[in-house]
């Protein structure tokens, strides 16, 4: 890895990333993923979207870096291109976007306080509870959102400010945790 950090311009990065070196794409990542994500964040306004456009961006990345041509202009241009397009793309497509009036966002967060609440009730004696209890808090409060509550992961990771895929890993994670408690 130490000769990758040694050639270090993105030009050359993709050239080794199209050649499948995964140390490489490693590097890239790594020195340019920040300001992608900054291009990303700026289109699409939430974080948790952004991340996504970037890693998106990434696996396009991956898989097309041959069809980079430096003589068309730099690397880092075409990768600010493809963050663009992506993000664009999301916005224009407003599946992942969710527009919530006042009312709407009021009755949320009374809903959150429900799954706080529900959970506090939950009797000693239920099995459910005690499991509940060994997950750490923020991640307990991932899967009350999103089982009581009803919460999108994208909401939850809002919520919770944390990244799309750290929401979505503490819910699949805990899940799991509590299958196996309950056993």
């Amino acid at each position: 890895m130490s000769d990758i950090r040694q050639a270090i311009t993105p030009e050359t990065l993709l050239a080794r990333v199209a050649k499948a070196e995964r140390a490489a794409l490693a590097v890239l990542f790594e020195s340019e993923a920040g300001r992608l994500l900054a291009v990303a964040r700026r289109i699409v306004r939430r974080s948790d979207l952004a991340e996504e456009v970037v890693q998106e961006t990434f696996v396009a990345v991956w898989q097309r870096a041959g069809q980079f041509d430096p003589a068309r202009g730099s690397a880092r241009g075409w990768l600010t291109t493809m963050v663009r397009n992506r993000a664009l793309n999301l916005l224009r497509d407003g599946r992942r976007l969710e527009f919530h009036d006042a009312t709407t966002l009021e009755a949320m967060s009374a809903r959150e306080h429900d799954a706080v609440s529900a959970f506090q009730t939950l009797p000693d004696s239920e099995g459910l509870k005690h499991c509940l209890e060994q997950l750490d808090e923020p991640k307990r409060r991932a899967v009350l959102l999103t089982y009581v509550v009803g919460m999108s992961n994208g909401e939850v990771a809002e919520r919770l400010a944390v990244p799309l895929g750290t929401a979505k890993s503490w819910i699949r994670r805990s899940i799991a945790a509590l299958q196996e408690c309950l056993r």
